[in-house]
């Protein structure tokens, strides 16, 4: 089918505009069964906290800092704890620069990762709702078959 198709002159806009101010107002039930449909669709408020599974991930988004220098050997351990301190503030600046990009990186992963979570969430919610319409229907149809 092409748009082409679609594009129709008759019936003319006026005529169905005429037409459809003829119809008869709608039940009160079936305005009251709209506006419960829409209510339930409606978005829910965004979540502020981070998802439960995208918590651990966004604790070590940023790589550029480790933990604090430790050593497990007794005697050379506080040497080599020292060292590591050194080296760290000497070399910071550079290992920040080397790791900017990486960081950046990490944050925008973790921001995708999160609208994908949210949009699954209302995706969920939805199938939910509409498996739950479905099964009203259903019950509905049986019911007039019986």
């Amino acid at each position: 089918m092409h748009a082409e198709d679609l594009l129709t002159t008759s019936p003319t806009p006026e005529a169905v505009a005429a037409e459809v101010a003829a119809l008869p107002p709608p039940p009160p039930e079936a305005l009251e069964a709209l506006r419960r449909k829409l209510e339930s669709t409606e978005q829910a408020p965004v979540e502020r906290e981070w998802p439960p599974i995208l918590q651990a991930p966004r604790n070590k988004k940023d790589s550029r800092y480790v933990e604090p220098a430790t050593s497990h050997r007794p005697v050379v351990g506080p040497v080599l704890v020292m060292a590591k301190r050194a080296f760290r503030l000497t070399f910071q600046p550079f290992i920040n620069e080397v790791l900017r990009r990486q960081v950046e990186f990490n944050e925008a992963i973790l921001d995708s990762l999160a609208t994908l979570y949210e949009h699954q969430q209302v995706q969920a919610r939805t199938q939910a709702l509409w498996r739950k319409e479905m099964e009203e229907r259903l019950a509905r149809l049986e019911g007039r078959r019986d």
